[in-house]
């Protein structure tokens, strides 16, 4: 069967095809050295809409205009640094494809609420990590020292398995409306990581966690909008941990 020849100007066609399209990112930018008040700025740039939020941030930034400020790191949805909002929802940069927000529309870009915003996309993290701080989110283990590894069954493990997949990027807490409202409130964040260590059966300190979260800025806060659950990149049931912690204030069973 003879082979179908391709002509010339399809050949010059396919050899032309560029998966490059512009999409225009619209960032709300501040600069307390410029002025008080934020303004939103937009820079259309060519990109392939597979890649992610994270990699136009860098056109932008290494090419357009090196003053923009953000944070990233690992680029890889590990550390948690580049949580921002993107269309209006709490997102990881570089997790989010363009591909999948509509790039035919600019795609808006904006720091995370609740947190005083520093420049641009970066905010004050302080006041979110005393929070975790606070819950005291390390192991507590009484007595003297193990004359062996403290082992631990897979049911045990189970219990709490989904809250040590935080990664300390804010998206839940700062998605919550009673943290926006009221810095104090501990968060989704830190009331998931004082969940993954109460019902851990290793540790010892689990009623003092409680005793921190039953103040009057700490679990009873949540009014379970489910807002934290469908902002967490790692897929966390954050709402469900609450309500665990809750249930546990209660019972005093963990």
């Amino acid at each position: 069967m003879a082979t179908p020849v391709m002509d010339k100007a399809e050949a010059t066609a396919k050899t032309d095809a560029s998966p490059y399209i512009t999409v225009t990112f619209r960032i709300r930018r501040f600069n307390p050295e410029v002025s008080e008040h934020a303004v939103w700025e937009d820079f259309p740039i060519e990109i392939d809409p597979k890649e992610r939020v994270l990699d136009g941030l860098h056109k932008i930034k290494w090419d357009v205009d090196g003053t923009l400020t953000f944070r990233r790191s690992c680029a890889h949805g590990i550390c948690g640094s580049d949580a921002m909002r993107i269309n209006g929802k709490n997102r990881l940069a570089c997790k989010t494809l363009i591909k999948d927000i509509n790039p035919e529309k600019p795609i808006t870009i904006e720091a995370i609420k609740g947190l005083t915003v520093l420049k641009d996309l970066v905010v004050d993290m302080e006041p979110f990590f005393q929070a975790y701080r606070d819950v005291m989110p390390f192991l507590v283990a009484e007595g003297n020292e193990p004359t062996r590894e403290r082992l631990q069954s897979a049911e045990d493990r189970e219990r709490f398995d989904d809250t040590t997949k935080c990664i300390l990027c804010a998206a839940c807490t700062s998605s919550c409306p009673v943290f926006w409202n009221d810095g104090q409130y501990f968060g989704p964040a830190a009331i998931v990581n004082a969940h993954r260590f109460i019902f851990d059966s290793r540790d010892d300190a689990g009623e003092q966690r409680l005793e921190i979260l039953n103040d009057k800025d700490g679990v009873w806060r949540c009014r379970t909008t489910f807002n934290c659950t469908d902002a967490c990149p790692r897929g966390i049931e954050v709402t469900k941990a609450i309500q665990e912690v809750k249930r546990a204030l209660i019972t005093r069973r963990f």
